[in-house]
C-alpha cells in the first residue's frame, strides 16, 4: 500500500466519523505527546531528561 492510499483512507476515515478525530485531538491535547518532546531538540532532551530524574529522585526519597 502506498503513502497515497494510506492518506486516503485516513481522510476518508475523517469524512465518515469526524468526532473520532475531534475526540483524539482533545485526548492528546489533555494527555500530551510525548513523541513531541522525544523529537525535540538537545535542549529539549536535557530538560526532559533532568526532570524525570529529579521525579525519580523524589520518589525514591519518599519511600523511605
Amino acid at each position: 500500500m502506498t503513502k497515497e492510499d494510506q492518506d486516503r483512507k485516513q481522510v476518508e476515515g475523517h469524512k465518515k466519523h469526524p468526532m473520532s478525530n475531534f475526540s483524539d485531538s482533545v485526548n492528546r491535547s489533555m494527555v500530551g505527546d510525548l513523541g513531541a518532546l522525544a523529537k525535540g531538540g538537545c535542549l529539549t532532551k536535557i530538560i526532559t531528561l533532568v526532570i524525570i530524574v529529579c521525579g525519580i529522585l523524589m520518589l525514591s526519597q519518599c519511600t523511605n
